[in-house]
């Protein structure tokens, strides 16, 4: 039991988590004709929670015929709980010398887990302001961009859509420009 969990503690190399990852989208495809999207669950927990009397139109749809797709969410969920919690690495992120400076650059200290303190200690507003922003950026995106990353980057290329292409090099430099220029921005904000 000791090596089985050792092993899935470690890092696997690209050539077998890549393709894990990679052929989940065509086998979903192949076997039940199931596009893969996990920003589309938000729209059906709206669809869920909201009443009947206040749904827009957007919402008015049959929710229940996109049950695996909250299922497969929940999974997720519950996956990254128990992994979390079981498989937790007590080590320190791991990161090369340039990555710790430019990451304590900012303030942050590199420790054991992934999210580092500065960024989960609720009772700091500018943390509250970060969180907000990002959810708000983040949402923006996805509306914007019709899907998230893992829709287009992964289904859409996957089924080679030129609008997921598009979407997914907004995304990736979106990405790239918030790393670099927005998040500095606001990690002064949360110190």
């Amino acid at each position: 039991m000791t090596d089985l969990l050792d092993l899935l503690r470690s890092p696997w190399p690209w050539y077998v988590g890549g393709p894990l990852i990679g052929l989940t989208v065509p086998l979903l495809l192949w076997l039940g004709n199931r596009s893969f999207g996990i920003s589309s669950n938000l729209r059906h927990a709206c669809a869920i929670l909201l009443p009947d009397a206040t749904k827009p139109g957007f919402f008015r749809y049959d929710w229940r015929a996109e049950r695996w797709n909250l299922t497969f969410a929940a999974g997720l969920i519950l996956g990254g709980t128990l992994a979390g919690l079981l498989l937790a690495n007590p080590e320190p992120t791991r990161l090369s010398a340039a990555g710790t400076a430019s990451v304590q650059a900012l303030g942050v200290q590199v420790q054991p887990g992934l999210l580092p303190a500065e960024l989960t200690d609720l009772s700091n507003p500018g943390v509250w302001l970060l969180l907000g922003l990002s959810g708000l950026l983040v949402g923006f995106g996805t509306r914007y961009g019709g899907g998230c990353t893992s829709g287009h980057a992964i289904t859409g290329l996957s089924t080679l859509q030129a609008p997921s292409l598009i979407a997914t090099i907004s995304f990736f430099a979106g990405g790239i420009l918030s790393a670099n220029l927005l998040l500095p921005v606001l990690m002064r904000a949360v110190q």
